[in-house]
Parts: C-alpha cells; sequence; structure tokens
C-alpha cells in the first residue's frame, strides 16, 4: 500500500470519528460510522492473504448490518416521537435496536463473534485500530444514549461479555485472538457502569486504549503472533519483555497498577447502586481473564526456549516506535496514584 493511500485512509478514519462524536442528528452519526467503516477496509486487506479478505468481508457484513439498525432504530423514533436528536431517543422499540445495533458494532456480547475473527486476519497495527479508535465513535453514542436504555439489558449483556471474553480466551494459542477476547471482556466492564456513571465508562474505555496500545506496539515490535513465538523473545529484547509483562498484569486489572484503578471506581459505583452481587459476580468473571493475561505474561518473561542459540542476538529492537512503547508503558503501569483526583471529574 502506498503512503498517499495510507494518509487517504487515515484521514478518513480520523473524519468518521470526528463526524460521529460531534453531531447531534442521528443521519450525521451515521454517516461517520459508514466513513469509518469504507477507510479501514483497505487497511485491513492490504495483505491481500486470503484470511484478510476474508476478515474485511466479515467486518464489512456485520458493520452494514449494524449501521443498518442505527438507521432504523433513529427512522423508528423519528417517526414515532418527531426527534432526530441523538439525546431525544425515548421510543422503547428505538431503544431496543439501538443497543443491538451498538453491540454489534462494538463486539458485545451475544454479537461478539465476528470480533476475534476478524481481529486474526488483520495485521497488528489494523488490529490496534480495530480494538481502539473504531470503538470510540459507538461508545460516545451509548454514552450520549445510556439515559434512555434498559440498565438490565444493559447489565446482562455486560455479564454476558465478561463471562464469554474470560472462557473463550482460555484455550487460545494466537495473541492477537486473545487480546479480541480481551476486548471483549473489558467491554462487559464498560457496559455494566453506563446506565449510572457514564463518565467512569469513558474513563475505563480511556485506559484501556493506552494498556492495549502499549501491548500491541510492543508485539508488533517484536514480531509476535503467537504464544510459541512469544516465549523466545526473552533472550532476545529482555527489557521490552520485562515491560510487557508489567503491562499484560495492568491490563488485567491487578493492584498496584493502571488497570486497576477503573475496576476498582466500578465496583465501587456498583456497590452503591444496590447492586454488590452484579459487582461480585462480575469480578470473578474477570478472574478468567486474568488466567490468559498470566499466561501470556508466563510465556514473555518466565519461559525460556529450549534453544536459544538459532538467532542473532538483538541488542537492540529495529523499530522507530521506541519512545511511544516507552511512554505508553510507564503510562500503562503508574497512573493508580493519580486516583484520589478523580472523583471532583467523576
Amino acid at each position: 500500500m502506498t503512503p498517499q493511500a495510507k494518509l487517504i485512509f487515515t484521514a478518513s478514519l480520523l473524519l468518521g470519528t470526528t463526524i460521529t462524536i460531534s453531531s447531534n442528528h442521528w443521519i450525521m452519526a451515521w454517516a461517520g460510522l459508514e466513513i469509518n467503516t469504507l477507510a479501514i477496509l483497505p487497511l485491513i486487506s492490504k495483505s491481500h492473504h486470503p484470511r484478510a479478505i476474508e476478515a474485511a468481508t466479515k467486518y464489512f457484513l456485520t458493520q452494514a448490518a449494524a449501521s443498518a439498525l442505527v438507521l432504523f432504530s433513529s427512522m423508528t423514533n423519528a417517526w414515532h416521537t418527531g426527534q432526530w436528536d441523538i439525546t431525544q431517543l425515548t421510543h422503547p422499540t428505538s431503544c431496543l435496536i439501538l443497543t443491538s445495533a451498538i453491540a454489534m458494532k462494538l463486539g458485545l456480547a451475544p454479537f461478539h463473534f465476528w470480533f476475534p475473527e476478524v481481529l486474526q486476519g488483520a495485521p497488528l497495527t489494523t488490529g490496534l485500530l480495530l480494538s481502539t479508535a473504531m470503538k470510540f465513535p459507538p461508545i460516545t453514542l451509548l454514552f450520549m444514549t445510556s439515559p434512555s436504555l434498559n440498565p438490565t439489558l444493559l447489565t446482562c449483556m455486560a455479564i454476558l461479555s465478561t463471562a464469554l471474553g474470560g472462557w473463550m480466551g482460555l484455550n487460545q494459542t494466537q495473541v492477537r485472538k486473545i487480546l479480541a477476547f480481551s476486548s471483549i471482556s473489558h467491554l462487559g466492564w464498560m457496559t455494566i457502569i453506563i446506565s449510572y456513571a457514564p463518565k467512569l465508562t469513558l474513563l475505563n474505555f480511556y485506559l484501556y486504549a493506552l494498556m492495549t496500545t502499549a501491548v500491541f506496539l510492543t508485539l508488533n515490535s517484536i514480531k509476535t503472533l503467537k504464544l510459541s513465538t512469544l516465549m523466545t523473545t526473552w533472550t532476545k529484547t529482555p527489557a521490552l519483555s520485562a515491560m510487557l509483562f508489567l503491562t499484560l498484569l495492568s491490563l488485567a486489572g491487578l493492584p498496584p497498577l493502571t488497570g486497576f484503578l477503573p475496576k476498582w471506581l466500578i465496583i465501587q459505583e456498583l456497590t452503591k447502586q444496590d447492586m454488590a452481587a452484579t459487582a461480585i459476580m462480575i469480578s470473578l468473571l474477570s478472574l478468567l481473564s486474568l488466567f490468559f493475561y498470566l499466561r501470556l505474561a508466563y510465556c514473555a518473561t518466565i519461559t525460556l526456549p529450549p534453544h536459544t542459540t538459532n538467532h542473532m542476538k538483538q541488542w537492540r529492537t529495529n523499530n522507530r516506535t521506541g519512545t511511544m512503547i516507552a511512554i505508553l508503558t510507564v503510562s500503562s503501569t503508574m497512573l493508580l496514584p493519580i486516583s484520589p483526583m478523580l472523583p471532583p471529574i467523576l
């Protein structure tokens, strides 16, 4: 792919995201989502591998169906209430259809089946965009319509998402699929709190995007796609592997690290809402995903391959994202002390 084409597609991604997050009218939001979908398709299928083409096709079909549902939901609402404003979604049927549409856009259970397959077929950099930037417009729509949506339905979908994201990631050996199920599990945490404290959902999304970017850029730097190749990285880049270990533990949400911050605040808010049983359930289900993060961390740092002399030693990784990885990794592991500053914002 030529640099000019890449520039056009990246600019279109930024344009589509900006249009959706800044719009008040449903048609503008829908147009932004469509621009986004069309801009990411060439980036998914740029390798021309059959699996990449299959991933692009699956992505296109699910996103087109979700966009049609968004349009149908907004038209039904406009038909009954005369309102095209995003925040004025009041008709119950429209709210139900929109919940399904956004769940499909995000890859939230039970509409999650496309996401691991698409991520597996896409390159790591495109996978990073799919996991972070492409989820931002649907999350903003969910944020704007959250007062109208059914909290019980969202809670059920969130618990299902956390459970399936944890269970289905347990037997995976492909790193991209593991990160896809990790994303589904994190979406459960974001969705469960959207009706009660929408700003917490955004905080969770920002921190998730930060940690996922650090992991994807590290994996891209050490050219790792599956667990067996992850095992040989310790001898090549020990420092980077050690930082990957910490970032993965942060993504799992272990206490002294950044990833614990949103989980802690969400559990606190759920308890305030008299939903202690729900908080306990989602916390226990996140232990499932902790297992595969630990397995990734174990493969990255503790396992040594049986013979380490078959490859050339690298005293320096040959990549241009070193500074970015360093900044992101430090942010992904050391932001917990800022938590006392957050209550006034939230």
